[in-house]
């Protein structure tokens, strides 16, 4: 049975080829949505790109017949701007605010009602990332959903980079004298390529090891680099001996990390980066960068120059440098940083268009980041050059991004079979005893 789907704003605004995600049904945008597309399109950010994006894929399909009128997709749908059924009649009584969702709301209920009042079979779904949009719906007897489309299977119990296994402890000691245990030990659980396995004695619960498994060998490996410290810090605990472990080998460019805050993604990736650029000379420099999303509301715009805006941004950046490099003021800090020649903070937004060779690259808060936007990102890096991705994805702050559709979240899932990858889930706060009480029970 066919279904008819009203796209929200904020679908179209999330995937503009989400037009053509609903196979041969018939596809509804009312005119208010392309009202609200248009106060987006002048916006510099991606809002503003998909908005852009949005209006050439419509313009486009207008050369075939009138929106209006109905237009067929390739994929066998139809897709419509609605400019009828705009009675707000049957919404007011319990929505009397007349505002753009309210009105997308009247023209789903007026389109079921009118199949309804005919006797067609046909299944009206409101579709829309705003969760009030579907509570809304859901009150007025509106079939909703969620935008799907571009979610990942994800979960913390899926794909963590690492895994627990008991074996002897035998087993445990021959790996340790050897350095590395031949795959074929634990073929049946499925290691990907630079999975962590966390080794546990059967017959002896305090005794423990953690090694890698490099595919191309087909050994699980000690580890060379995590046990070690760098620029002061080491690893507290198994989790971050395993980032140090990825961090630190040149082999692998793409390292993505998450956690809660506090767990030492920060403080880590920075340690590792200082080391291979400054004491290694691997790399030329390392550059720092996250996206500039606002938690709460906009402080608007900041006085200054290019760096005194991007502080206020990157002072968690800052507090970490602070630490690594021993200083006490950031006078003292930017005075060093100069001297060194090596380290280089930028804004995200400066990142399109360069090639980044030969540096070590982290990028902080990558949750932040859409699909499109990790793509670009990633195709930036150039020759010789280690990408890190870090952050937490219970913390999005991005309006149309959740923990399963967001750019961290896609790349972990994308790469997890790729021998140039690696990731680690952080579980241990270590920042202090209050901040994983707060992590946990808030």
């Amino acid at each position: 049975m066919q279904k008819t789907f009203v796209l929200d704003t904020s679908v179209l605004l999330h995937d503009p080829r989400s037009l053509y995600a609903f196979g041969d049904n018939l596809i509804i945008i009312p005119a208010v949505v392309i009202e609200e597309i248009d106060t987006k399109k002048n916006l510099l950010d991606i809002i503003g790109r998909n908005a852009r994006e949005v209006a050439r894929e419509l313009d486009h399909l207008r050369e075939q017949n009138s929106l209006s009128k109905g237009v067929r997709l390739e994929n066998g749908g139809t897709l419509k701007v609605e400019l009828n059924h705009k009675s707000f009649s049957h919404v007011a009584e319990w929505f009397n605010e007349v505002n753009n969702d309210n009105r997308i709301l009247a023209v789903t209920l007026n389109l079921q009602l009118e199949n309804e009042n005919k006797g067609i079979q046909n299944m009206v779904v409101l579709v829309s990332k705003d969760a009030i949009m579907r509570i809304k719906a859901d009150s007025l007897g509106i079939e909703s959903q969620d935008y799907l489309h571009d979610k990942i299977e994800y979960t913390y119990e899926t794909y963590v980079g690492y895994k627990e296994y008991r074996v002897s402890s035998t087993l445990i000691d021959q790996f340790y004298e050897k350095g590395y245990l031949d795959y074929h030990y634990f073929d049946d659980i499925g290691l990907l390529s630079n999975q962590f396995l966390i080794l546990k004695g059967e017959d002896s619960p305090n005794k423990s090891a953690v090694g890698r498994f490099d595919k191309l060998t087909g050994k699980i490996k000690a580890l060379v680099f995590g046990e070690n410290s760098y620029w002061g810090i080491k690893g507290r605990n198994a989790e971050q001996r395993m980032a140090l472990e990825v961090l630190l080998n040149d082999d692998i460019k793409l390292v993505t990390l998450t956690g809660k805050a506090g767990t030492g993604k920060t403080l880590l990736s920075l340690a590792a980066g200082l080391y291979k650029t400054n004491d290694e000379r691997i790399y030329k420099k390392l550059l720092i960068t996250k996206p500039v999303i606002p938690v709460g509301r906009d402080i608007g715009y900041l006085p200054g120059d290019k760096n005194e805006k991007l502080r206020p941004w990157v002072q968690p950046i800052y507090d970490n440098l602070e630490l690594l490099l021993g200083t006490k003021s950031f006078t003292k800090l930017e005075d060093t940083l100069v001297g060194m020649n090596r380290i280089e903070i930028e804004a995200l937004t400066y990142i399109r268009g360069r090639s980044v060779p030969n540096q070590f690259i982290i990028i902080d808060e990558a949750q932040n980041l859409t699909r499109h936007e990790v793509k670009t990102i990633i195709t930036r890096v150039g020759e010789g050059s280690k990408i890190v991705l870090m952050g937490d994805t219970e913390q999005i702050d991005h309006p149309y991004l959740d923990s399963e559709c967001n750019g961290l979240t896609y790349i972990i899932n994308k790469f997890k079979e790729e021998n140039l990858s690696a990731h680690v889930t952080f579980r241990k706060v270590e920042r202090s005893s209050l901040a994983q009480l707060a992590a946990d029970i808030l």
